[in-house]
């Protein structure tokens, strides 16, 4: 693990900042954190990885800082911004580092937030969430990244639905994280989401506190198609498990429901009856496959089985009513074969349903969580109070 053992943890916290060309952002970034964090022990630490004048914007600007400012420039950036906040972390003076962009739209004012959170001793991280009570999203340039964004944090929360149940916003760049809870050695950073590889690498506990996420003040968003790609690359990486499987499933399904449907059209059945019957019995088929290969680890948390089917049952059907009228029109309108057209609307249909299941049917009962919190705080302050006699 990096940095001290928690009984030898120093007081203070290292703001890790990762910049690209950010030279504008430098003065007002130390100004603000400085101020934030003015009662407090800490420093200011940039990781930079840019080819106009940043580094001597920074340094110039250390030299009559209120608070301890350090420069990590890499000539070399390997693992893009993922990279940066790693050295980051093995770099920091102190165990506590919190990580935030350089481009303003993370608040330096939350900081005493995400370390007061940290203090109450019941987590490992602490997240800057937009997605909670009192945070806010609109810092984001236009509907189509909103949108963007949502959709990421959801396919994520899905494919990693144990390990996040407790975080709205793995995606966010503004995190609280001690680091003698973390390996550096085991995170392998690709990208910008280096949160997610902390949360998924680790076993860590999560907290989260409110954020409202800023305009960009100078500066260009580093977020483009490249990056994209690079995320989804991290993902399947990532978790290559649980959603193929379901993939697989899903498939299996989907051929059973083309072979059911095929069959039933062939003995002379309209063929949006042989769809609704292949959807029944693929439905039912497809939950008993789900239940024992998919989330079969997620069960015991979840809802009763009754439950569960009931939901995935319920849903399946919705997704199906939808579904056909959608086939029919693709059949009547584009003049496709009926089977071409069920297997264009399958495919489409395969995500809504891994999100469904993975963030709702089998989603940890709330007394669960609350059992499993208790039970942590119980055992930490047993291991306190033998260390303290």
């Amino acid at each position: 693990m990096g940095g001290m053992s928690a009984g030898e943890r120093i007081p203070g916290a290292t703001v890790i900042i990762p910049t690209f060309n950010e030279r504008d952002n430098i003065a007002a970034l130390i100004s603000r954190v400085s101020a934030a964090l003015s009662d407090r022990d800490g420093e200011i630490l940039f990781v930079d990885d840019s080819s106009d004048d940043t580094p001597e914007v920074i340094r110039a600007l250390a030299a009559s800082a209120p608070m301890p400012v350090r420069l990590l420039h890499r000539d070399k950036p390997e693992g893009g911004l993922g990279g940066a906040v790693v050295e980051g972390i093995r770099s920091a003076s102190y165990d506590v580092c919190i990580v935030m962009d350089g481009d303003l739209q993370h608040p330096p004012e939350l900081l005493p937030d995400l370390i007061d959170r940290y203090e109450d001793g019941d987590a490992d991280v602490v997240v800057a969430s937009r997605y909670i009570g009192g945070g806010d999203n609109g810092g984001l340039a236009g509907a189509m990244r909103v949108g963007v964004s949502r959709g990421a944090t959801l396919l994520t929360k899905a494919m990693f639905p144990i390990r996040l149940s407790g975080a709205s916003d793995p995606m966010t760049g503004y995190f609280l994280v001690d680091r003698t809870r973390v390996d550096p050695d085991a995170l392998r950073p690709n990208g910008f989401k280096i949160l997610l590889e902390i949360l998924v690498r680790s076993d860590v506990r999560i907290a989260e506190v409110p954020m409202e996420f800023g305009e960009r003040l100078h500066g260009q968003s580093k977020a483009s198609f490249v990056q994209g790609m690079q995320f989804l690359k991290h993902l399947a990486r990532l978790r290559f498990g649980k959603m193929s499987l379901f993939a697989i499933i899903g498939a299996v399904g989907a051929l059973a429901n083309l072979v059911i449907m095929w069959a039933l059209t062939h003995l002379g059945m309209e063929y949006v009856w042989a769809a609704v019957i292949a959807a029944e019995v693929t439905i039912v088929g497809n939950f008993i496959l789900q239940e024992r290969y998919v989330f079969n680890d997620m069960r015991g948390d979840a809802q009763g089985i009754a439950v569960r089917f009931a939901q995935s049952f319920t849903f399946n059907n919705v997704e199906a009513a939808v579904r056909i009228p959608i086939l029919a029109l693709m059949v009547e309108s584009w003049h496709i074969s009926s089977i071409l057209a069920a297997a264009i609307s399958l495919v489409a249909a395969f995500f809504v349903r891994f999100l469904f299941h993975s963030l709702v049917v089998y989603a940890p009962r709330r007394s669960v969580r609350q059992v499993r919190k208790a039970e942590e705080r119980r055992v930490r302050l047993e291991a306190e109070t033998a260390a303290a006699e």
